[in-house]
């Protein structure tokens, strides 16, 4: 509920500091007086663009302030989604600097107008002629269904799953769309694959074949030196064992006189087994060196293949291939493994797909229940307003796809005239006609759910008599449950008021300004009196304000 209005430096205004309270209150004024200064300043409190030609005087700040007590309106939760402080009097303010920047704060909050939009639904409802064309807009038809079918928690669960369901349904696009781009490599991948596990790669080989066939190139060389120098090992008369048996024979023969020449023999014995062992090497190594031409063309072919594969994968070492392979044969599999994780994908969607529509069902139950009351009360709530003639076919019509909020198209149709035919509401009826519609189905939900505040603008232009006297009886119904602010030109709604503003046109140094101030009584019945007669207020019309207020 709005409490408390400032604004300084806005419009045609200076200064203006206004209270209001629960209930329904009044704004009335001559035509050009202000009373659209005061919707603007709200608009811009509540998160409409700044421009600097709102500012009465471009040396100095506009600021504007809006107190509202939202206790029992479930806001804590809204609150801590936005991050901001919850008060039960939160207080909203906008300030617009003359450099042009513009400044909001809720609580003394810095917040940005994106904030501050979320909050004005919930805190705040303006409704002129020209807002009433929502009227036609299917997601407010379906939103006043809703409200009376109570269907919050059943759509907020909805659109839950919805989430889901669609999250699945792109996971299972993208899986798709890469087994398909995977499937166009399967084949050259596969190939590739089978190269390797045809080659059978192993740690180390590469060393090894190449080792063997240099060695095997090398065959004759070998052959050769191994041979020369067996020759110079075993020879009889000059080989290296020949010498080294007489160099021991010798040493040995004197190794007992001296410690010195014991060591001496002992280490040359120690040479001499070692040189055995070599030798003995020597021939097994030369009996072994055999020219053999087809492990040469074995190991040339095998070594090929390596480089072959090498240079196809653009590597350097067998551990390089291998992990190629590795590669491959996960790719291979992910193919071969797809059509499994695909299915399991679209037994997922389709577990989320049965909740959802047992969902949408409940929730067009639901909407089904509440949509000949709606119609019935509207018919009727017409009926009072002048409108005796008017009919509403509202009908849900089944839909196979998965909507925003169910699985329903809604189908909205009115008619103003005895026996004319049904159409869209913004086809087939008038301003007029659209601001009663509108106030009936405000009247409505005002007794089903917990609405903000509501400010209608003139929304009675075009009515007079018993008329005006329904409507205004329909707004003291709804201020019942919520606080109703309307500015109206008609004295039958102006006097139904708990509290009565009005706003009027002044001089201050000789610049025009305007202003608001809330009527005592006398000054309320000579606003009625001059509402029915003009400015010259006759008893008469004094008379039939008192008669109004009372």
């Amino acid at each position: 509920m709005l409490t408390h209005l400032s604004i300084h430096n806005y419009a045609l205004i200076n200064q203006l500091t206004i209270d209001f309270t629960n209930g329904l209150s009044i704004i009335t004024g001559e035509t050009g007086a202000g009373k659209s200064i005061l919707l603007g300043a709200l608009g811009l409190v509540m998160g409409n663009r700044a421009d600097l030609a709102a500012l009465k005087d471009t040396e100095k700040k506009c600021v504007i302030e809006a107190q509202f007590l939202v206790e029992g309106y479930a806001l804590q939760e809204l609150f801590e989604e936005l991050d901001l402080d919850y008060e039960q009097e939160t207080i909203i303010r906008r300030e617009i600097l003359p450099s042009g920047k513009s400044r909001a704060f809720v609580n003394d909050t810095p917040v940005t107008l994106s904030v501050l939009n979320a909050l004005k639904t919930k805190l705040i409802d303006i409704h002129s002629q020209h807002q009433t064309m929502q009227l036609s807009d299917v997601s407010f038809q379906f939103s006043v269904i809703d409200a009376l079918a109570k269907n919050q928690a059943k759509i907020a669960s909805y659109k839950r799953g919805l989430r889901t369901y669609n999250k699945l349904r792109k996971e299972l696009k993208v899986l798709q769309e890469e087994t398909e781009k995977s499937k166009e490599q399967y084949e050259y991948n596969l190939h590739l694959f089978n190269e390797f596990e045809e080659a059978n790669l192993k740690n180390g080989e590469q060393e090894v074949l190449e080792e063997k066939l240099d060695k095997l190139n090398n065959i004759e060389e070998i052959k050769l030196n191994l041979s020369e120098a067996l020759g110079v090992s075993i020879n009889e008369e000059i080989g290296i064992q020949t010498l080294l048996n007489s160099l021991e024979s010798k040493l040995q023969k004197i190794s007992s006189f001296s410690k010195q020449y014991e060591e001496l023999a002992n280490r040359v014995t120690s040479v001499k087994i070692e040189l055995d062992d070599v030798v003995t090497e020597l021939e097994s190594a030369n009996e072994e060196v055999e020219f053999n031409p087809n492990e040469i063309e074995e190991l040339n072919d095998r070594l090929q293949l390596i480089y072959n594969l090498q240079k196809k994968h653009s590597v350097l070492t067998i551990n390089e291939l291998q992990e190629i392979h590795v590669s491959l044969a996960e790719k291979v599999a992910q193919v071969e493994d797809a059509g499994g994780v695909v299915t399991q994908k679209e037994a997922e969607i389709k577990e989320v797909a049965k909740k959802l529509d047992d969902v949408a069902k409940m929730i067009t139950t639901s909407r089904n229940k509440v949509i000949p009351k709606l119609k019935k009360e509207l018919e009727y709530l017409l009926s009072e307003l002048g409108m005796p003639n008017a009919r509403f076919a509202i009908e849900l019509l089944s839909s196979e796809e998965y909507l925003s909020n169910g699985k329903d198209n809604l189908q909205f149709l009115f008619s103003a005239n005895k026996g004319g035919n049904f159409g869209e509401l913004k086809k087939v009826a008038s301003g007029g006609e659209l601001s009663r519609i509108m106030l009936s189905i405000k009247k409505i939900l005002s007794e089903n759910i917990q609405l903000p505040t509501i400010i209608f603008d003139e929304i009675d232009t075009g009515v007079s008599g018993e008329v005006s006297n329904k409507i205004a009886k329909i707004m003291q119904d709804m201020s019942a449950h919520m606080q109703v602010i309307t500015i109206t030109h008609l004295p039958q709604i102006a006097s139904k008021g708990v509290q009565h503003y009005k706003v009027f046109k002044g001089e201050e140094k000789g610049v025009t300004t305007s202003n608001l101030k809330l009527l005592s009584e006398d000054e309320r019945i000579r606003e009625i009196a001059e509402m029915l007669s003009g400015k010259d207020v006759s008893e008469s019309a004094l008379t039939h304000a008192k008669e109004l207020l009372n």
